[in-house]
């Protein structure tokens, strides 16, 4: 594994884990129940890689979404699986830096299930996912 990729748990909860990860392809069995956010796009490919692991949560990037919705056409196959899954806008944070968008990514696409949990588009995905992890705000 490259050294300068990116994997490392941003905050813990009552509601979970926290991961950030510069590509999907690092999900191991390891992060099982965890609120992913992964700088992968959203596309199909990233999407079986996220399906590998049982995921609380799975987040991307939407790549400018693209033709026939391609750059999130993984929050449809999250939501058959039973995983609540969003992007981020591409506009708002890097594709492929995992750091970027835990810093500045903004919410612009949900499946029905993320939904559910109070994700909504327009909101910060850090805010978001704290709020989801249960982790209380600093001092």
């Amino acid at each position: 594994m490259n050294a300068n990729v990116r994997k490392q748990e941003v905050a813990r909860g009552p509601g979970g884990r926290v991961l950030i990860m510069d590509s999907i392809t690092q999900v191991d069995t390891g992060d099982a129940g965890a609120l992913v956010v992964s700088a992968s796009h959203g596309g199909t490919s990233s999407g079986q890689f996220a399906l590998e692991v049982p995921l609380r949560v799975a987040f991307f990037n939407d790549a400018g979404v693209g033709k026939d919705e391609a750059g999130i056409a993984a929050l449809r196959m999250l939501q058959d699986q039973g995983v609540a899954g969003g992007a981020v806008s591409h506009t708002s944070a890097r594709i492929g830096d995992s750091q970027d968008t835990w810093d500045h990514g903004v919410i612009s696409h949900v499946n029905p299930l993320a939904q559910s949990l109070g994700l909504v588009p327009g909101e910060r995905l850090r805010e978001a996912l704290m709020r989801l992890a249960r982790v209380p705000p600093a001092r």
